[in-house]
């Protein structure tokens, strides 16, 4: 045992020792109690008393120390005025003994009477007797002595009282606590501390030798430092958790996006949320009839509803959708509307931004990309937003093609840690040849699809006055951040669940 207790001394705070001294002494002490016998604030003995419960040596309850009654308003009415039973049986009283129900309601009032009729039948103070279609009140009993529990109101009237004050008039406040609103018992709790066996034990042998936690000049001068001991520390004591600032998750996968195309040399482009449906749809060879372009896809503005579409430009965009604009291609043979191209929407995808950036820039090299917010008419679910970002990217220049952009795409997705990367074909309105793009999730044992990727048609690059092969891709962040985060529902992301962002950890995809 003295190896035990040798050991477990060690690991005591001096404060520790101090109440588990004063605890033992007691056998069974209160917070208040300890602190008041030992000179110390309250808070540091619940701190001593909870490491002391943590190792096995005490325990802590919270108990009942104390109960105090107090009246409330209507209380006080009824102690200034009287409890309804006793003006009811005055009343009679006055009245010689009995009173018609109803004449009694207007004089002193339907409801003192109501709850009057309760309490006096119950004492039998009073009889209740019909005749002739009347109720009457007759009295029995006149109470000369006030009851207990007007003596109760009297009391509580001129302050709160502790109910041990009260002593045999304590049944009669709990009487009056149980008819509603009158008399309100509040409990007084505090935290008790008992040692267990063990800690009655060690309290005996503990030492009261003065603790330091550190060495300081004087105590080397004097020689003090023989008498005192060092405090080791306690590297298993709890600590109160601190949270860092961070950033969210989805800003801090944005920043390494970003990271990923800048060392790969290219440049961050910025655009309007607003935009022209000619640059959202008709400059990237959608037609005007495509379904995306409808209103349960896309969210279009009801004031101002119309933009400016750029003249010299809108007139080879219309050659290319009617005839194909000297491509090659035959175009979608439709009249094309500069009045539809002129509409103002909420962007459906950061194509819009990269191509305005290419219209302005035609000779070649051009590698931007652009993270940023768009918008779709979607049903919001666990896989789908209205409103989420997407990564998006273009590269322009001489005698590039699929297969430099598939480069592209697998080296960015191995800087975030995705390695397997597939592409499959697929169909773009805008891009020939077409793919989507799939990583492989080991966690899941499956291929998701991240993207689309593929080479601008000439329709697209022509009618801007580019000659060279442009190569684009659109990829989603939301789902890339479900995979790196773990997370099953995409709304996880934007609910602002401060323990979730604050213990979030992207999972290891190496």
């Amino acid at each position: 045992m003295a190896g035990r207790s040798d050991a477990q001394r060690v690991t005591l705070h001096p404060m520790e020792r101090t109440v588990l001294r004063s605890a033992a002494g007691r056998r069974r002490a209160t917070f208040r109690e300890l602190a008041e016998e030992l000179g110390m604030k309250v808070d540091a003995v619940a701190k001593a008393a909870e490491r002391l419960q943590m190792k096995g040596l005490a325990r802590v309850e919270e108990v009942v120390v104390d109960r105090i009654a107090s009246l409330s308003e209507e209380g006080m009415e009824y102690a200034a005025r009287g409890l309804p039973e006793r003006r009811l049986v005055e009343e009679l009283r006055a009245r010689g003994g009995s009173a018609e129900l109803e004449e009694l309601k207007g004089v002193i009032g339907a409801r003192t009477v109501e709850i009057g009729i309760i309490w006096a039948k119950r004492n039998g103070w009073i009889e209740i007797a019909r005749s002739d279609g009347r109720t009457l009140l007759k009295l029995v009993r006149y109470p000369d002595e006030p009851t207990e529990e007007e003596q109760v109101l009297r009391l509580l009237a001129e302050g709160p009282r502790r109910m041990g004050e009260l002593g045999a008039l304590v049944s009669a406040c709990e009487r009056l606590a149980r008819r509603a609103g009158l008399v309100a018992i509040k409990e007084v709790r505090e935290h008790v501390v008992t040692p267990t066996e063990e800690g009655m034990n060690l309290a005996v042998q503990v030492e009261t030798l003065e603790e330091v936690s550190q060495l300081t000049p004087e105590l080397i001068k004097t020689g003090r430092w023989r008498s005192v001991e060092l405090s080791r520390y306690d590297v298993y004591a709890p600590v109160k958790p601190v949270f860092a600032a961070r950033e969210h998750p989805l800003t801090s996968l944005i920043r390494k996006v970003r990271e990923a195309f800048v060392e790969l040399g290219f440049q961050e482009v910025k655009g309007p949320l607003v935009e022209l449906a000619f640059w959202n749809f008709d400059a990237l060879f959608q037609p005007q009839d495509h379904p995306a372009r409808e209103m349960h896809d896309t969210f279009y503005l009801a004031w101002p509803d119309r933009g400016r579409v750029p003249e010299g430009m809108a007139e080879r965009v219309r050659a290319a959708h009617e005839n194909g604009g000297g491509t090659g291609s035959k175009g979608w043979r439709y009249r094309w509307s500069v009045e539809e191209a002129s509409r103002l929407i909420l962007r459906t995808h950061t194509t819009a931004t990269t191509i305005r950036y290419l219209a302005e820039h035609r000779e070649p090299p051009v590698k931007v990309f652009s993270v940023d917010r768009i918008f779709r008419n979607e049903k919001v679910n666990w896989k789908r937003l209205a409103e989420f970002h997407q990564i998006e990217g273009i590269l322009m220049d001489r005698g590039v093609g699929l297969k430099h952009l598939m480069g592209v795409i697998k080296e960015f997705y191995a800087r975030l840690g995705l390695r397997e990367v597939r592409f499959r074909p697929s169909y773009f309105p805008y891009t020939e040849p077409s793919a989507e793009v799939d990583v492989y999730l080991k966690e899941l044992g499956r291929w998701v699809e991240l993207g689309g990727m593929g080479v601008f048609r000439p329709e697209v690059t022509r009618p801007l006055g580019v000659e060279h092969p442009v190569l684009a891709w659109g990829l989603g962040l939301e789902r890339l951040a479900i995979i790196i985060y773990g997370v099953e529902d995409i709304r996880e992301l934007y609910r602002n669940d401060l323990s979730w962002i604050r213990t979030v950890v992207p999972i290891d995809l190496r």
